[in-house]
């Protein structure tokens, strides 16, 4: 996979060179890229940001850089197609070829654990790191024609600019592609896999300051196991993300499991949990 990130602090993304996402480059996994926005400046001061139109408080990011810096990123991935023999390079979400232009914003789609699956089947994703008030809204409509344009927020809050949001975003994404994890089952059993939080995990010693860990771990039975991760599975989620329970699909749930959630103030109503008014 190849990714471009434009900002106007470089350094910012530094930690892009640390622990898995690091190696998997060292390795030839992934392609990453970082693009100092003021590079494709022509003023004297290196410019990228005016007052607003209509008046108000801030700055807003001039078009011009970033349409330079975003027609450079895009002939790369032209050249990278040609080169490869291929007439264009097309990934899942991306349309006609097109490399996937995220850009970080607190009016964007929500990030979510699905979306990094789907974003880690593109062969480019490209992240524009936005600072001040934001990007000219010119510039996301002009990309359209040469990207997929997915502004993103990583949630309901605003950061000073997208680079925290990219890091974030590179890390879940670049962790799902092949090899870049050594052990993929690792990656079968996470929050959100499934729709759940992930149960509670222990290590040696068995007890610590008077705290045990629960006598089903220590067992060896498998069985009972899988069924105790997954019951923790449930409370914890009830107990920390229950809006992540109205979409959970509980239809084919087995009585175990149902017993579990009814314990936790919910029924199954036509395959969805509904929770009690006396919960």
């Amino acid at each position: 996979m190849r990714i471009d990130v434009v900002s106007i602090f470089p350094e910012y993304l530094a930690p892009l060179e640390l622990s898995l996402i690091g190696k998997a480059r060292q390795d030839g996994l992934l392609d990453l890229r970082v693009h100092d926005l003021r590079e494709f400046t022509t003023d004297r001061h290196r410019t990228v940001d005016d007052t607003p139109y209509g008046g108000g408080a801030g700055m807003v990011m001039k078009p011009e850089p970033w349409a330079q810096a975003l027609t450079a990123v895009a002939a790369g991935q032209a050249e990278r197609a040609e080169n490869a023999g291929a007439p264009d390079a097309t990934g899942a979400a991306g349309s006609a070829g097109k490399p996937v232009l995220i850009v970080p914003s607190p009016a964007g789609e929500r990030f979510t654990q699905a979306t990094a699956h789907e974003l880690a089947e593109e062969n480019q994703l490209v992240f524009a790191c936005g600072r001040y008030e934001g990007i000219d809204e010119r510039v996301l409509e002009w990309a359209a024609d040469h990207f997929t344009v997915r502004p993103m927020s990583l949630g309901d809050y605003v950061l000073n600019g997208g680079e925290v949001a990219v890091l974030a975003m590179v890390e879940a994404i670049g962790r799902l592609l092949p090899g870049v994890v050594g052990n993929p089952e690792s990656l079968v059993e996470e929050s959100h896999s499934d729709g759940l939080l992930e149960y509670p995990v222990y290590t040696k010693p068995s007890s610590w300051r008077d705290r045990d860990v629960p006598a089903v771990l220590l067992s060896g039975n498998h069985g009972k196991i899988a069924q105790w991760r997954r019951h923790e599975q449930y409370r914890r989620t009830a107990e920390r993300r229950p809006d992540l329970l109205a979409e959970f699909d509980a239809g084919k749930l087995p009585r175990a499991d149902r017993t579990a959630f009814a314990d936790l103030g919910y029924d199954v109503v036509d395959g969805l949990l509904v929770r009690r008014p006396d919960a």
